[in-house]
């Protein structure tokens, strides 16, 4: 029995099968990736000899991974921290005042999302080493990491606040509230959500970030660095093991940021 189908059914199957096909290409490697660190075969290949933890408790013995893993925390907590402060700040400008070079702003200040990672990093050794005879460090990767991070935090506030009522704070001026009190007990609260969702965005990015750090960082070493330098010799089980709990991590920090979102909408609403 031959199936006769329309040319808007064909064309809606194909675009099925599209989606599919690009959803495999995109999912699978991160799936075998997370397949691998499972395996008990020090070659990250197929077939599978069998399921083993081993991998996931050499890393917490190995003090390279616990040192690395230390330096990325510290990293992505400050640039959190450091990116939340500026962008929120950046973002209250950007919506409630007017001034003729606005729109310009906001430009400049969401450039550093637009441009190549590869760029600012280049552009931030330059500056470092050659202007300013600065030493690289971890320092010196918290810096680059807000310079990056910042416009996503600005973003995320920037949604909050246009959705901001203001007349909560004129009432609040009303019932004898200085800017200060304002701030704290009425405006601050509302977009808290967007502010926790900036910087746990700010923090993820920071996370993951290998770029940027590879061109400001000295001696020391983040978790994409010590996984950089450890696929250089070959991908075995335990760069994959280690990839796939900073992969977890990331998801989690990603999911959080979007419960927080929508969550917090559902409530407003």
């Amino acid at each position: 029995m031959v199936i006769k189908m329309s040319g808007r059914e064909r064309t809606h199957t194909g675009f099925v099968f599209y989606g599919i096909l690009i959803y495999l290409f995109l999912y699978v490697p991160v799936i075998l990736l997370a397949a691998f660190s499972f395996n008990q075969s020090k070659a990250a290949t197929l077939p599978f000899t069998g399921l083993t933890l081993h991998w996931y408790q050499n890393l917490f013995r190995d003090y390279l991974v616990i040192d690395a893993f230390k330096n990325s925390l510290l990293v992505a907590g400050v640039t959190a921290v450091l990116a939340t402060a500026i962008g929120t700040s950046a973002a209250f400008p950007l919506v409630r005042s007017q001034f003729r070079l606005k729109e310009t702003l906001r430009v400049v200040f969401l450039l550093p999302m637009m441009l190549p990672g590869l760029l600012i990093g280049v552009a931030l050794l330059i500056f470092f080493s050659s202007l300013l005879g600065v030493s690289l460090s971890l320092w010196t990767v918290i810096a680059g990491h807000v310079v990056l991070t910042t416009p996503f935090v600005i973003l995320v506030v920037t949604a909050r606040l246009l959705d901001f009522d203001q007349r909560l704070e004129w009432a609040a001026a009303d019932l004898g509230a200085n800017p200060a009190q304002t701030f704290r007990l009425i405006t601050l609260p509302i977009i808290m959500p967007g502010v926790i969702a900036g910087a746990l965005f700010a923090f993820t990015l920071s996370l993951d970030e290998f770029v940027v750090t590879l061109f400001t960082i000295g001696s020391q070493s983040t978790l994409p660095m010590y996984i950089f330098s450890q696929v250089k010799f070959g991908v075995t089980p335990k760069v994959n093991a280690l990839a796939t709990l900073l992969l977890l991590g990331s998801i989690t920090l990603l999911f959080t940021v979007f419960a927080t979102l929508t969550g917090k909408g559902v409530k407003s609403s």
